[in-house]
């Protein structure tokens, strides 16, 4: 017999993933790309989402979106980079929830994440980068 709650949960993260899917992002190559008013949307809304901040150490000290994963793995050029991610992919892939990667400007360094995660087990259509990164945020942020 199934949980009622293990079942709801799972139900509400496949909508909300369908939800962010119709209206939030855009299709670039292979890329899903979320904007900073529907990641904002979602967040107002407490929906169940990963965000993954690849940016330096000074970078997200100085601002990150509440709730982000610090991983300091920008550039995301070299295996020493790339192991910086390992830690969070465990509970990203027993997750069902969204993922937005986060770096200074959405794009290459983003890129590179979404493959890496991907590659490892995470499935495309729940990775999401933000369109413009960091920079392109027009939201709250906090200070580390």
């Amino acid at each position: 017999m199934f949980a009622p709650k293990k079942v709801l949960s799972v139900c509400s993260a496949i909508l909300m993933i369908l939800i962010l899917a119709s209206s939030a992002f855009a299709i670039k190559d292979q890329y899903n790309y979320m904007n900073g008013d529907s990641l904002q949307n979602a967040l107002d809304q407490s929906a169940a989402i990963a965000i993954v901040d690849i940016r330096v150490a000074d970078q997200f000290k100085d601002h990150h979106i509440k709730g982000a994963i610090q991983t300091c793995a920008y550039p995301v050029k070299s295996s020493a980079d790339t192991a910086k991610l390992d830690a969070s992919i465990s509970d990203l892939k027993t997750g069902t929830q969204p993922v937005v990667v986060i770096c200074p400007r959405g794009q290459s360094g983003a890129e590179r994440t979404v493959d890496y995660l991907n590659a490892n087990g995470i499935p495309s259509y729940r990775l999401f980068i933000l369109t413009n990164g960091q920079d392109g945020w027009k939201h709250a942020v906090e200070s580390k």
